[in-house]
């Protein structure tokens, strides 16, 4: 956090939202000793001295890298409870940022105005290595209702055998280039281009994903790469639409909300994911994404300090000028915010 002012024990600055990949953990950490992210809340902010040399951190990342925290950078990681983190992050952005979350549907974003008094219960989808499902009845309060291993771990580990891409944003950028019809199999190719309007098929609509691999005598390397990636994205996208929408019918839950880094605003995934809950839901449910998808759990771990006592309503978004966001800015996104000190 910049701070911005010492008055009254308040902190007034903005959060900046920076990620590497697990990878790269060397990356990140030489990043937070070169800018001295460690140690300067604790000499310029007023950190109570229990929290001098700790760090409050979220994930399975906290448990194990704690011990590479400790050498590399002397600090501790205090180790917050995900799904907890998670819930407590989400509440804080669609409660005190505006225009946070948004749908996607044909290539155009259109922001929701959040009503505060009607935001629960909601279904978060939180989409990381794999997917956790989470009924969220209010401010700590939520159930893990449902989940599945098939998230974004699988499109990156099945995009790296089938592809030899290097990165995760690689592989997104790669499924941008491709077309999935030339590996998907579809409604018309089944039916002789025609679509099967009994059961509400059209004939573009995919009837087995890679299917189209079974009945042609091709090996992997005479695909493109960006086709099998294109396929390989909308397959999980479309999984967790449907799987989304079928908790959220479950419980009686009229609103959905989408986070995590397997989306990273990416377009065609979340073109994908809102057509699955339109289809699924015949119309009558909406799937809604978040700016600041990927941080939930490192928003709702920084809340759990407990000089954290408040974020008051932001005005807007910096260099906003309270107009609409650019569609551009997501995770890279900045929170004008203020937090009061308890000593």
């Amino acid at each position: 956090m910049e701070n911005n002012s010492s008055k009254d024990h308040r902190l007034s600055g903005r959060l900046y939202f920076l990620k590497f990949e697990t990878s790269k953990i060397n990356e990140c950490l030489d990043f937070i000793s070169s800018k001295q992210l460690h140690c300067r809340g604790a000499q310029h902010y007023g950190f109570p001295d229990s929290d001098r040399n700790t760090i409050k951190a979220t994930g399975g990342g906290a448990f194990k890298f704690a011990d590479l925290f400790k050498e590399k950078l002397g600090i501790s990681l205090d180790k917050v409870e995900e799904m907890g983190s998670l819930v407590s992050g989400a509440n804080f952005l669609l409660k005190s940022v505006p225009s946070e979350a948004f749908t996607y549907m044909n290539g155009q974003r259109n922001y929701e105005q959040i009503d505060h008094d009607d935001l629960y219960p909601y279904l978060l989808v939180n989409i990381g290595s794999g997917v956790s499902m989470i009924k969220v009845d209010g401010d700590g309060r939520y159930e893990r209702v449902s989940g599945t291993s098939v998230g974004g771990g699988t499109f990156w580990g099945l995009g790296k055998l089938l592809t030899k891409c290097k990165s995760f944003d690689d592989l997104l950028e790669m499924s941008h280039q491709g077309n999935n019809r030339m590996i998907d199999m579809l409604v018309g190719d089944i039916y002789g281009g025609m679509d099967y309007l009994k059961i509400g098929l059209s004939s573009t609509a995919i009837a087995s994903s890679f299917g189209k691999a079974v009945s042609e005598n091709k090996e992997l390397e005479e695909y493109k790469p960006e086709d099998v990636a294109r396929s390989l994205l909308r397959m999980i996208s479309n999984n967790i639409g449907q799987i989304a929408y079928l908790n959220a019918l479950r419980f009686g839950l009229k609103k959905i909300f989408f986070g995590g880094f397997f989306i990273c605003g990416h377009a065609y995934t979340m073109d994908t994911i809102s057509v699955a809950v339109d289809f699924w839901s015949k119309g009558e449910a909406k799937a809604m994404f978040l700016r600041h998808e990927g941080f939930l759990g490192a928003l709702g771990a920084f809340m759990n300090y407990q000089l954290v006592e408040e974020f008051p309503y932001p005005s807007h978004l910096p260099g906003d000028d309270h107009k609409k966001p650019d569609k551009n800015l997501n995770d890279n996104g900045i929170i004008e915010c203020h937090v009061r000190v308890s000593n």
